[in-house]
């Protein structure tokens, strides 16, 4: 039931998230690492392994139903022990003395007493033995419980499947902000080595001071360990996206993907919701398998019914003939009456485990609608510490070309224009900063709604 609600939702989240994302073909690199990672990561691998086992325990379970037929030999020998005497020398003798007498012949010769042990002599039996459970409760819950153990295991791979595809494009954002950053502080560098040069320049003329050339240089040397920095975070960043992916740490990323925050508005125009959420199924899925369990216990009464059929053949002194064959046809029944109460006991456990995942029902519902919201509420703070970053952008660039116009023509300060370019540095970085955060937190808000459409 839950397998064919996940069937029909998958559909339903396509349309969902193609409404959601206009610019879907600008994401194909992405899309692609996620592919990558769902076929090649190795813990999504495992939990595949996790449910064709219990796809074969279901088989295992639906297989008891069956009749099962073996072969069974026995091979005994023995003597000594108990043994029991029969006096038909003492019964019979006496007889055959009269008959002989009557026929006057010795047709009837004297026999003696005979001492039988109970131990057989090279005896052998043989037998082909079909059986079959004819009545068996225990059977049918172990198969419900089997069929809904997978269904765990498939939400259970959903679930990291989910995980797995945030983490993908948290790393792939990260990576892009980490390159992007290194960009902007290379844009730096550039800016510091051309007033590095203007200022050589107007020493040489007579119009500058060394002490000017010396910041310079110095800015030039904080900037180059700043963008060292930035470098490592973009080797990191490409490390972990290549882990995830499960391959060759040192391949190159994609970076062509566009960036735009197009989605981020109309995330927030909608409820947060965690009602998708796969959690919220194996928790359901959890309750009805504790329910089978209680009622299996409840049922342990009842009485279990086995049929068997064997056929075969059994004689002394390794001997065959048609006398030798037989057939015997049986019914077990098994009957509980008294356990110390220990069935009674183990009723009571699972009743208890039961009121437990009820119990846990609730909490769960309250966890992802509470994560849902709040990861709501990071993306609102996201976006909009993006757009006060771009206004500050905007400000930043006017005031430091108004300042490096000015001071190339002599009316601003050297150090203005030095604190132009910081400023003008630091609002790139926090624009760039704030422009994946907010891409992150859609990711994060996606993973907590459940909305992305696997295939």
């Amino acid at each position: 039931m839950r397998t064919l609600l996940i069937k029909l939702r998958i559909p339903t989240l396509a349309v969902l998230l193609l409404a959601l994302s206009p610019n879907v073909k600008a994401q194909s690199s992405l899309d692609a690492y996620i592919d990558i990672g769902l076929q090649n990561n190795l813990v999504l691998q495992q939990k595949n392994v996790s449910l064709e086992k219990a796809l074969y325990s279901l088989k295992i379970a639906k297989g008891m139903f069956m009749p099962s037929l073996a072969l069974i030999g026995n091979y005994t020998t023995g003597d000594g022990g108990r043994s029991i005497s029969l006096p038909v020398g003492d019964l019979l003798n006496p007889v055959y003395s009269t008959l002989n007498q009557l026929t006057d012949s010795e047709a009837f010769p004297q026999i003696e007493n005979v001492e039988q042990n109970f131990f057989p002599q090279n005896f052998y039996d043989v037998r082909t033995r079909l059986s079959m459970p004819i009545f068996n409760t225990d059977l049918v819950y172990n198969k419900k419980i089997q069929s809904q153990q997978i269904q765990l295991q498939e939400f259970e791979v959903i679930i990291y499947k989910r995980e797995l595809i945030r983490n993908i494009k948290v790393a792939y954002f990260n990576y892009l902000g980490a390159r992007k950053g290194s960009a902007i502080y290379e844009s730096a560098l550039v800016r510091a080595q051309e007033s590095k040069r203007v200022n050589e320049s107007l020493l040489a003329n007579g119009r500058g001071l060394p002490a000017y050339v010396l910041r310079a240089q110095s800015e030039m040397e904080t900037l180059s360990a700043q963008k060292n920095e930035a470098d490592q975070l973009v080797r990191n960043a490409q490390l972990y996206l290549n882990f995830l992916l499960n391959r060759e740490a040192t391949l190159p990323i994609e970076e062509s993907y566009d960036a735009t925050l197009n989605n981020a508005v109309q995330l927030l125009a909608q409820p947060a919701s965690g009602a998708l959420r796969e959690e919220l199924l194996q928790v359901e899925s959890g309750i009805e398998i504790n329910s089978n369990i209680v009622k299996m216990k409840q049922s342990f009464w009842m009485p279990k019914v086995n049929g068997f059929v064997d056929v075969g053949a059994q004689a002394e002194n390794l001997q065959y003939n048609s006398s030798a064959n037989y057939y015997l046809l049986g019914l077990q029944v098994d009957v509980p009456l008294f356990a110390g109460f220990t069935n009674r006991y183990k009723t009571s456990q699972a009743k208890l485990d039961l009121k437990n995942a009820e119990l846990n029902r609730g909490l769960v519902g309250q966890q992802v609608n509470m994560s849902s919201s709040m990861a709501q509420n990071s993306l609102r703070t996201a976006y909009q510490n993006y757009l006060s970053a771009t206004k500050q952008l905007e400000a930043a660039q006017s005031y430091q070309h108004l300042i490096e116009r000015g001071y190339k023509e002599g009316v601003n300060t050297f150090i203005e224009s030095l604190d132009a370019r910081n400023q003008l540095t630091t609002a790139q970085l926090l624009v760039t900063t704030n422009q994946y955060k907010v891409l992150i937190a859609e990711a994060n808000l996606e993973r907590e709604m459940a909305t992305y459409a696997l295939k």
